[in-house]
């Protein structure tokens, strides 16, 4: 069992940061998913893959894995790479885009 330690990066329809300030805590599965015959559903008999944990910081999270015994990976976070754009730009000379309206 190896647990992942990571900072989720923001989804692609936000444009803020909301929910990517904590450290995660997922848990790899054990076993691979199956169909069940009937219904057509995936289940799996691993009921660790449905606990998320969440903390304050990286450090706090590998103290819980350390105190418990669980192998953990630690993945740092990207730093996003923000294009800093005035409205201006739109409308220069040196503008590389064909001007259409």
């Amino acid at each position: 069992m190896i647990a992942r330690i990571y900072k989720p990066a923001r989804n692609a329809m936000q444009s803020g940061t909301a929910k990517t300030k904590h450290w995660v805590l997922d848990y790899e599965p054990d076993e691979p998913r199956r169909v069940e015959p009937l219904m057509g559903w995936t289940s799996s008999g691993d009921t660790r893959q449905q606990v998320r944990m969440q903390f304050e910081t990286k450090e706090e999270a590998i103290a819980f894995c350390e105190q418990h015994g669980v192998a953990y990976q630690v993945l740092e976070p990207k730093s996003p790479s923000r294009r800093t754009i005035a409205y201006s730009d739109n409308f220069a000379y040196s503008r590389r885009g064909l001007w259409t309206h």
